[in-house]
């Protein structure tokens, strides 16, 4: 009869038990129990791997802003099923029309980007920052740069855009042709 090494694994797990050794037995049970159990899990206890996060299955109400220069946006996984967002977004000034009409930001990256697992209902969000535009109405930038002024944004996000507009009904005013922007992190429901 041929011995495998689980054979030798389970005669020694029964020689810790005789002896009394109750981590040796602890560990052998553990152990011993590893396969079954790990096949059971793979059928069905374990969480299915996600597919990306299409443009698709993803909603945004608006821009909340957070400071004088500081937007944040929050995605939710609308449906059918879970999926993993990682990444930045791409960012786009527009009008109030289709967002197919707009002008694309540089985006400079702020942070390490990690896969963010979104159950249906879950959030996401990424903190946008931008050069403001300084004085009133007529303002202008600091740096001599050109001011850009528009009603919203295209967030780019799963290979899809979604437009969207500041949630205190003004406009984004910036100078320059780029913003920064952290990558997507998980939030509370």
């Amino acid at each position: 009869m041929k011995r495998t090494k689980r054979d030798g694994t389970a005669r020694r797990c029964l020689r810790a038990r005789s002896l009394g050794l109750p981590a040796g037995a602890l560990a052998c049970g553990l152990f011993l129990g590893a396969a079954p159990a790990a096949s059971a899990q793979e059928t069905g206890g374990l969480r299915a791997a996600a597919a990306p996060c299409a443009g698709r299955q993803l909603i945004a109400n608006s821009a909340e802003r957070t400071g004088f220069d500081q937007v944040r946006i929050t995605v939710i996984n609308d449906g059918p099923k879970a999926c993993v967002l990682k990444g930045y977004p791409t960012v786009a000034l527009a009008g109030q029309g289709s967002p197919d009409h707009n002008k694309p930001l540089v985006v400079i990256r702020q942070g390490p980007a990690r896969a963010v697992r979104l159950e249906v209902g879950d959030r996401a969000s990424t903190q946008l920052t931008f050069t403001p535009v300084l004085g009133e109405a007529d303002g202008y930038c600091a740096s001599g740069a050109q001011p850009s002024a528009a009603p919203s944004i295209v967030l780019g996000v799963g290979g899809g855009g979604l437009q969207l507009a500041p949630d205190d009904g003004g406009r984004f005013a910036l100078c320059g042709t780029s913003l920064h922007a952290t990558a997507f992190r998980g939030s509370a429901s």
